[in-house]
């Protein structure tokens, strides 16, 4: 019996292994070069998203990118990429993107915390991002909770998809003002 509790061990031992191992992920200069590339073919910005596995503010920003309302108007307007930063060292299942930080801290969004979303032309050069003015500084909105953050966000797009049609902003406005946490 033991000798078979052995062979099954040994058999299954790198599959496990492989389950708790963070899967691989491409470089944040492969994915902002893909980005690029796309965004410059069919003449849209780029929306990058910084965000983490334990982050809900993130997951929210997912799933409003993920909505079969709010998809379609995004998807005219935007390459859509993300990348992987701030994940927790010792998550065996979750890994940062290979130069996530760094391009992170490039384009202004160090110490910001995630979702740190920014909007870039088609060459990658920075519109706009998620930094909302305010009397200390700037702050992250991240996730659009609550108006003076939905506002800030309507801002975002007003600057890097002016393409998108008053209906379109007011869908999304509306979308966001309905999900708002806490109502």
């Amino acid at each position: 019996m033991r000798r078979l509790l052995l062979a099954a061990a040994i058999l299954f031992a790198p599959a496990l292994a492989s389950h708790a191992q963070a899967p691989a992920l491409p470089s944040a200069d492969s994915v902002l070069s893909q980005a690029k590339s796309t965004a410059a073919a069919e003449h849209k910005s780029i929306l990058l998203t910084f965000s983490a596995s334990w982050c809900g503010p993130c997951h929210l920003f997912e799933r409003f990118l993920e909505d079969p309302t709010i998809k379609p108007i995004m998807d005219k307007a935007f390459v859509i990429a993300s990348l992987d930063v701030q994940e927790r060292p010792n998550d065996q299942r979750h890994a940062d993107s290979p130069g996530g930080e760094a391009l992170m801290t490039t384009l202004g969004g160090a110490n910001s915390g995630v979702p740190f979303i920014t909007m870039l032309d088609p060459a990658g050069k920075p519109i706009v991002d998620s930094l909302r003015p305010d009397k200390g500084g700037k702050s992250n909105i991240g996730y659009p909770a609550v108006p003076v953050e939905i506002d800030w966000f309507m801002h975002m797009l007003q600057q890097g998809a002016p393409g998108l049609t008053p209906a379109d902003r007011a869908t999304i406005k509306q979308w966001l003002d309905d999900h708002m946490p806490h109502r």
